[in-house]
């Protein structure tokens, strides 16, 4: 009797270890988050006074608890550079983390997408192209005769922007991705095969982004850094860093752009207020305003986070829903963000680790940290 009263004591123990590792578990991935003492620990004053007007969270109606529990939780990050909000056009709240700086220009990767969005508007708005309804193949005459599949002659600027022309997302099989790594000629406008018809369905393609760059560099007669510094960085006063050039010579119109947390700023609010910055018109509103728009719905298929709902994509712009707002986002690898929240006139700018070249599950790991960091900010959010 005494043995099985051990027995049954033993077993009870180790219930009572799996019932509390389970307990620790679930807290761990439901997130406790930090007590009020750390809260009070937490110091996200604006730094970059005569950059912009500042001003403080309680001033702009918003939470000054839940600002600091956003920043406590970007201090807990590895990967983190820099976190700034804006709020009614006001600095609220501004650090720097790990290696990160107010200058320090990183990689901003797919973050490029967006800038090129609007060199597409811009290029519009100049006169270099007549319409969105323009087929790619008008701006690559030198391939016609090397086109086998009639449907790339169908894919038009506005299918391209939705990310709808047809062309498959690269990491999707091992051919794509050894493609993308290695870089991109000109001539895999031809050599890719298209994996949909032209506008029937839609696939994130690094190949089709950095067509668009393409696009505007001929229809302009420039280069695409050219048109930039001319049109968009110059008025924002960006002096971009790094930018790189495809094996053809041409900058790439999909990623790879060095820019500073301060430039993504300026190009967040510059979207958040119709084109506008600092009292010039600079991209015209209309071209926003379209931009911002969902065309294509469910792009993102891999699992992020909790608050991380219902993804749809604009003109080379990321929607996502999160608690009871929907946000868009110009999302980089590593989890470089711009977020603009039109309904809180916020602008939420992160920079991280660009883990340039590293794929896999834990450099996803980081970039799903990052897209969370943001996501679950917004979810807390109350509505107004």
């Amino acid at each position: 009797m005494a043995h099985k009263k051990k027995e049954c004591k033993t077993k009870n123990q180790k219930a009572f270890f799996i019932f509390a590792s389970t307990i620790l578990v679930l807290a761990l991935l439901l997130g406790c988050g930090p007590s009020a003492e750390e809260l009070e620990t937490v110091d996200y004053t604006p730094q970059s006074v005569g950059e912009w007007e500042i001003s403080t969270p309680e001033k702009e109606e918003l939470d000054p608890e839940l600002v600091a529990e956003l920043y406590y939780n970007a201090s807990q990050m590895e990967n983190i550079y820099s976190l700034l909000v804006f709020k009614n056009g006001y600095l609220v709240a501004e650090d720097y983390f790990n290696a990160g700086s107010a200058d320090q220009q990183v990689n901003i990767h797919s973050v490029t997408k967006s800038i090129n969005s609007a060199l597409v508007g811009l290029a519009l708005e100049e006169g270099c192209l007549t319409s969105l309804d323009q087929k790619m193949m008008e701006f690559f005459p030198e391939f016609d005769n090397r086109i086998r599949d009639p449907r790339k002659r169908d894919i038009t600027i506005r299918q391209m922007l939705q990310m709808r022309a047809g062309y498959p997302w690269e990491e999707a099989t091992a051919e794509g991705t050894e493609l993308l790594f290695s870089g991109f000629h000109t001539a895999d406008l031809v050599n890719v095969p298209l994996a949909y018809d032209p506008g029937s369905d839609a696939a994130y393609s690094n190949l089709t982004a950095h067509l668009l760059g393409l696009i505007v560099a001929r229809s302009c007669d420039t280069e695409l850094k050219t048109f930039a510094d001319e049109h968009l960085f110059g008025p924002l006063g960006i002096e971009e860093g790094f930018w790189q050039t495809d094996w053809d010579g041409d900058y790439l119109g999909y990623s790879d752009i060095e820019l500073s947390a301060h430039d993504l700023a300026k190009f967040g609010l510059l979207y958040l207020n119709d084109g506008e910055y600092n009292g010039k018109q600079i991209v015209p509103a209309e071209w926003v305003h379209e931009s911002l728009q969902t065309y294509s719905e469910g792009m993102w298929t891999v699992r992020v986070g909790r608050n991380w709902d219902a993804n749809a994509y604009g003109y080379q712009w990321w929607s996502i829903r999160a608690g009871d707002y929907r946000y868009n986002l110009a999302w980089g690898h590593g989890g470089q963000q711009i977020v603009l929240l039109d309904d809180l006139d916020m602008v939420i700018v992160v920079t991280v680790d660009p883990l340039h070249l590293q794929h896999g599950d834990e450099p996803w790991k980081l970039e799903k940290a990052s897209l969370n960091l943001v996501a679950d900010f917004i979810a807390s959010l109350p509505k107004e």
